[in-house]
């Protein structure tokens, strides 16, 4: 399908659960920064709220609203057949997001979420990729702070060495931030899914396309001190490693063989080892159904933190890559990562979506080969930092 019959569809972007914690975010984002000639609109399942959110957004801002709910399958393959983007919080998205992927990839419609869910990603490859590719749908997963600064700034790393020839590159990622309600909870549940999200892994193995004459890897690498940072280094059990390799498979520039880690950069040994601890308890009591259900309770989804708690945080994700004879150090950086960041990271890429001239493809695909300097230069006008620290 060309992107040009969708043209004529009511709205450029439509956000999905825009009512929620984060959702209201990336409305009042659109609202104060989205171009005049933006058609877009909210949606969820209460009229009402939409119409309260719509009523209080700054500026002149009037978005349609679409009422549509999961659990009503033909609202939301009316809501993929009126917009050319639809943006979507609503998880977790293993026990939500389904219906509306299929829905966008069945409309030729372009999808994106602010998922970390492995098992959700794997499984909506294997059981709509290829509809997608039909249609010229592009799904785009893992658009917030996962996996956005470290799928594209692994990509602007590469950028800086050598082409044709092996590459590393390390991330190393610093957060100074508190969660919401709705992503504690997600953790939770993928701790609680390992098997399923392993099965889901090992399915979409068997049926993505084979390398040839190229490698992309992205191993779990050890507990280390990481002389390069000057920080302790502990690997990360996230979905963004897999999209970067993901990244580095579909386009040449990576070059013929590619390795990326990445850990989480702590300063002081006492931080790292307690880290390490409380993450494997909270592994331990994900597996008890009435330990998890206590965990979720104290801080519950639609909840999370403040202006003024937002307003204090910060990311800094800094990349060492290697190749060629040549070395370079590089950094993303920005404010509140999980909140105000993702808000901009999602609007941006919507933006990006519908407006900017950008590579043929289709199926899911990740942020760097949708959107790549494209969304680069767009964060970069929006307040987040790309920057080369140092090569040699």
């Amino acid at each position: 399908m060309s992107r040009l019959n969708r043209t004529d569809r009511p709205y450029d972007i439509v956000l999905f659960g825009a009512t929620g914690f984060v959702g209201t975010l990336i409305a009042e984002y659109l609202a104060a920064h989205a171009p005049g000639e933006l058609r877009w609109a909210i949606a969820g399942r209460s009229e009402a709220k939409l119409e309260r959110l719509r009523d209080r957004l700054p500026g002149d801002a009037r978005p349609g609203v679409l009422r549509a709910d999961v659990s009503d399958p033909a609202s939301v393959r009316e809501l993929a057949a009126h917009a050319r983007v639809v943006a979507t919080t609503v998880g977790p998205y293993v026990t939500y997001g389904e219906e509306l992927v299929a829905a966008c990839a069945e409309a030729g419609t372009d999808y994106l979420d602010l998922c970390g869910e492995s098992e959700f990603v794997d499984l909506m490859y294997v059981r709509h990729d290829a509809r997608a590719r039909e249609t010229g749908a592009r799904l785009v997963p893992a658009c917030g702070f996962d996996s956005v600064p470290h799928d594209l700034g692994a990509y602007f790393t590469v950028q800086q060495l050598p082409e044709g020839v092996p590459l590393t590159v390390d991330g190393f990622v610093t957060v100074d931030a508190s969660p919401s309600g709705g992503t504690f909870a997600s953790t939770l549940g993928q701790m609680a899914r390992m098997r399923q999200m392993a099965a889901a892994a090992r399915d979409r193995a068997r049926h993505e396309p084979r390398m040839v004459g190229r490698r992309a890897v992205a191993p779990t690498g050890a507990p280390r001190f990481a002389r390069e940072v000057g920080a302790w280094a502990l690997p990360m059990p996230t979905i963004d490693p897999q999209i970067v390799r993901r990244s580095a498979r579909a386009l040449e520039r990576y070059g013929p063989d590619f390795r990326y880690r990445q850990y989480a950069a702590v300063r002081r040994l006492p931080v790292a080892v307690g880290g390490v601890a409380a993450f494997g308890t909270l592994v331990a009591a994900a597996q008890v159904p009435p330990a998890r259900r206590w965990l979720s309770a104290r801080l519950k989804p639609g909840e999370g933190p403040g202006p003024e708690k937002r307003a204090k945080s910060s990311f800094s994700l800094r990349f060492v890559g290697e190749g060629g004879g040549r070395r370079v150090f590089t950094e993303v950086s920005g404010g509140d990562p999980g909140y105000g960041e993702t808000a901009k990271i999602v609007a941006e890429s919507a933006m990006s979506l519908t407006f900017d001239d950008l590579p043929p493809t289709a199926g899911q695909v990740t942020p760097a080969v949708a959107m790549g300097d494209a969304l680069i230069g767009r964060l970069r006008a929006a307040g987040i930092r790309f920057r080369v620290a140092a090569a040699r």
